[in-house]
């Protein structure tokens, strides 16, 4: 006889994703490219401002920390806004942000310009998993994140490198035209397409607070930090190790850039195929794996063949459990998601930021070059910290089952067992 949880994983491989998700993915695709497409760009940015090249990773470093005070205090400022405005006005915000860092030639005024398309970036994130995984229903709540994830990866498929070309071949400034433009576009495109909501109660703030009481959201969110500031303190610095340690030509940049970007899109649709029936085992694989990698780049990253070899393999694994995560975050939550949905980004950029700034300071240290993965390498293994509590928990069942979520209510509540979705067929 089939669990639940078997079940459940088979109903979600059959069932199509609705239109919603897909619309959604591609504000993700835009968020996801202007927050890194300054990787590649770093050393045109320092000479063309007239900074250091690790006080030009600060553009990372501030869209990271707007993301994690945005996610939050946006999730809770728009909690009762209809979701499609919410949806809207993010997109704009975000043209706006784009603008105005294009027209500037101060240093000051582009790292606010970073902050407020960062917030912007938390509200569209927060709602958008919401307004996704209720219309996928709760068989498919891993795909509907992947799907969105999706958009982040393919971002530094598509986005990322062609960015980096441009801005190359150009200006800095051109990519940051084109997304302001892209995103203006998006806003009609998610106007249109996002349906009216069905009338549902008031959100409850208190209800959202509320539903971060379990230690197993706090257990997740840490692990995310943890991986993500891991994988992303390395990419955050991938330029000068290519170019610099490597001897990666400057125009074949992009190129890596593209197939890290293909390797993290395998890993977040493995990820998103069998993080439903598989959780725990997906985020111990993804997150032993990733820390082996960073590891090798440590050592191994002086010739460019095995370099471009391990960049791949990284966006592979770093991002195979990024679906899972998200899926995780919102069933824990319970019938209160939204707020447990923007701290899952907002916690990855925690990890950015901190891992970021460290690995900036490795950079400008004795270590140069191979100071950023050591630090990746030092966040990700101790992603064995979560993991091991969350083991715990699925071991001694000692939570209380966790409330429906509100896209799951009108579902049976037999397919919400205790610890069901920490546990692996």
């Amino acid at each position: 006889m089939s669990s639940p949880a078997d079940d459940s994983a088979a109903d979600g491989s059959q069932r199509k994703l609705p239109f919603v998700a897909f619309v959604l993915a591609v504000g993700t695709f835009l968020m996801g490219s202007t927050e890194f497409v300054v990787a590649g760009l770093l050393p045109e940015v320092a000479d063309d401002l007239d900074v250091s090249v690790s006080r030009a990773g600060l553009l990372i470093t501030v869209f990271a920390a707007g993301m994690i005070v945005g996610s939050p205090a946006m999730a809770i400022a728009t909690l009762r806004l209809p979701r499609r405005s919410t949806l809207v006005l993010a997109l704009v915000v975000f043209a706006l942000g784009h603008v105005a860092a294009a027209l500037s030639s101060s240093f000051a005024v582009v790292l606010v310009s970073r902050v407020v398309t960062a917030l912007a970036t938390g509200a569209f994130w927060c709602v958008a998993a919401v307004v996704a995984t209720t219309a996928a229903g709760p068989s498919a709540t891993s795909r509907a994140l992947g799907l969105l994830m999706g958009g982040l990866t393919v971002a530094n498929v598509v986005g990322v490198p062609l960015g980096s070309w441009l801005g190359q071949v150009s200006d800095w400034r051109g990519p940051f035209w084109v997304l302001a433009v892209l995103s203006a576009g998006a806003a009609s495109v998610v106007g249109r397409f996002i349906p009216d909501e069905p009338k549902r109660q008031p959100p409850s703030v208190r209800a959202e607070f509320a539903a971060l009481r379990q230690l197993r959201v706090w257990s997740v969110l840490g692990f995310i930090a943890l991986l993500m500031g891991g994988v992303l303190a390395t990419y955050s610095y991938i330029s000068p190790l290519l170019t610099e340690r490597a001897g990666v030509p400057a125009g074949a940049v992009p190129l890596v850039l593209a197939g890290y970007g293909l390797g993290a899109v395998l890993g977040t649709a493995i990820g998103g195929r069998v993080g439903d029936a598989r959780p725990l085992a997906t985020m111990i694989a993804s997150a032993a794996t990733t820390t082996l990698i960073l590891l090798l780049l440590v050592f191994l990253s002086t010739t460019a063949v095995t370099t471009v070899a391990l960049v791949t393999l990284l966006g592979v694994a770093g991002f195979a459990s990024s679906p899972v995560l998200g899926a995780l975050v919102v069933r824990f939550a319970g019938s209160a998601p939204t707020l447990a949905a923007a701290l899952s980004s907002a916690s990855s950029n925690v990890g950015v930021t901190i891992g970021s700034w460290a690995a900036g300071l490795a950079l400008a240290s004795s270590l140069r070059q191979a100071g950023p993965p050591l630090v990746g390498t030092v966040a990700a293994a101790l992603t064995a910290v979560p993991l091991t509590a969350l083991a715990l928990m699925r071991a001694t069942r000692s939570e209380a089952p966790t409330p429906l979520p509100e896209a799951v209510a009108d579902q049976s509540v037999e397919a919400q067992k205790p610890g069901q979705c920490l546990t692996d067929s």
